[in-house]
C-alpha cells in the first residue's frame, strides 16, 4: 500500500477542514505524522477534538485521494483535546480572584502572590500580596481600597473593588528590612478562588529551600516564568524612589531566569517550586532587565502574620525543609526576636503612618 505524503495528507485536510471546523467538539485540524513513533509509516490528516475516534465523530479513518492520477489512503488521526483558548490574560479582570493575576490600588498594579487563610481557623480568606502594592500611599494605613485589576490596569473605585487594606508589615527607612508584604481583606470570602493561575491547588508552602533549587510563578506583567536560586542570605538595597527612597533587606533571595521573571507589576508574585508547587519566595523587586528577582522566604510572611496557603477545603500544610544544621546554602529561618522585629500596622479609615 502506498504511503500517504505529506502533500497527500494536506489536499486531503483542505477538503475535511471547512465542514469540520463546524463540528463543535472540533477543536483543529491539520497534517503530522500517521504513528509520530514511527514516522516511516507515513503522513496524516490530524484532528484536534473532544473525541476519542474519528468514527465517534461520524468520519471514516482512512480517506481515500486521487494525487497525480493515483489514488492514496491518507490516514486519519484524532488527538484528543479540550478548547483551545489564548494565553491568559493576566492583567485582565477575573471573578472569583486567584493567584498570579493583577492586582493593587487606583495608585497602580501588582500581582496577587497568594490567596492565604487565618491559622488555625481557616474561615477567613485574604489576598497576599507586597506592601508597596496594597497600600496606598505606601507604607500608609489609610484603609485603601483593593482592585482587581490593579489601577494600572485600568481597575477603578467600587466598580473592580474586592477588598480593603487589611495589615501590612512596616518599612523602614533605618534598620533592617526582611519582608514587603501586606493583607487585604476580601468583601466576601467568596470573591477568592483559594488556586493559583495554570497550576491550580497550591498544597502549602516550604520552611526553606536551598542555592540551585528550581522555581515557578505566574506574574502580572511575565506570564508563567521559571527561575533558579542563584544566592540565599543576601543583603540589598532595594530603591523605592521618592516615598522611601533606598532601603536595606537583609538574607534575601536571588533567583534569576533565562527570559525576564520580575518587571514592573510582578512585585507580590510567589515562587513555587517546580518540583512539587509548593510556595516558596516572594518576589518584591527585580534589576531593570527583569532577569534577577529579589524575594523573601514565604514562611517568614507566614509566621509573622500566622496565615497558611488557602486551600478550597482549608489550609495548606508547612513542609519542613532540613537545612542540615543551619547550612548557609539553605535559606535561614528567621529568629523569634527577628520575626518581631517585624512590625505589623493595622489599617484604618483616616490615618496614615508618617514615613
Amino acid at each position: 500500500m502506498r504511503l500517504a505524503t505529506f502533500a497527500a495528507a494536506y489536499i486531503m485536510k483542505e477538503r475535511m477542514a471547512p465542514s469540520l471546523l463546524k463540528h463543535s467538539k472540533v477543536q483543529g485540524i491539520g497534517v503530522g505524522y500517521h504513528d509520530p513513533k514511527k514516522p516511516k509509516k507515513g503522513a496524516a490528516v490530524i484532528i484536534y477534538a473532544d473525541a476519542v475516534s474519528a468514527v465517534s465523530l461520524g468520519i471514516v479513518s482512512t480517506a481515500s485521494i486521487s494525487v497525480k492520477g493515483k489514488s492514496v489512503n491518507v490516514p486519519i488521526r484524532v488527538v484528543r483535546t479540550g478548547k483551545i483558548r489564548s494565553h491568559a490574560d493576566y492583567r485582565g479582570r477575573i471573578r472569583p480572584v486567584p493567584a498570579g493575576y493583577s492586582i493593587g490600588t487606583t495608585a497602580g498594579s501588582g500581582t496577587v502572590g497568594l490567596i492565604v487563610t487565618n491559622f488555625p481557623g481557616a474561615n477567613q480568606r485574604y489576598i497576599f500580596s507586597n506592601n508597596h502594592v496594597l497600600t496606598n500611599p505606601l507604607n500608609s494605613s489609610v484603609r485603601s481600597e483593593t482592585l482587581q485589576p490593579g489601577g494600572a490596569d485600568n481597575g477603578r473605585p467600587v466598580r473592580d473593588r474586592v477588598g480593603f487594606l487589611s495589615r501590612f508589615a512596616l518599612l523602614k527607612r533605618n534598620g533592617a528590612n526582611y519582608i514587603d508584604a501586606a493583607l487585604s481583606l476580601p468583601v466576601r470570602n467568596s470573591i477568592l478562588n483559594p488556586r493559583y493561575a495554570t497550576v491550580g491547588v497550591v498544597p502549602g508552602h516550604v520552611t526553606s529551600y536551598r542555592v540551585g533549587d528550581r522555581f515557578k510563578k505566574v506574574g502580572r506583567t511575565t506570564g508563567l516564568r521559571y527561575g533558579r536560586v542563584d544566592s540565599v542570605n543576601t543583603d540589598v538595597q532595594v530603591d523605592y524612589g521618592e516615598d522611601l527612597g533606598v532601603i536595606t533587606f537583609r538574607d534575601q533571595s536571588v533567583i534569576i531566569g533565562i527570559n525576564p521573571v520580575s518587571l514592573p507589576g510582578d512585585s507580590g508574585s510567589v515562587w513555587l517550586r517546580r518540583s512539587d508547587n509548593f510556595a516558596a519566595a516572594v518576589n518584591f523587586a527585580g534589576t531593570e532587565d527583569g532577569l534577577t528577582s529579589i524575594a523573601f522566604p514565604v514562611d517568614w510572611f507566614m509566621r509573622r502574620f500566622r496565615t497558611r496557603v488557602a486551600r478550597p477545603n482549608g489550609a495548606g500544610i508547612i513542609r519542613n525543609v532540613n537545612t542540615n544544621n543551619g547550612n548557609p546554602a539553605y535559606a535561614r529561618r528567621l529568629t523569634a526576636s527577628e520575626l518581631a522585629s517585624i512590625k505589623v500596622v493595622l489599617s484604618n479609615r483616616t490615618s496614615s503612618i508618617k514615613r
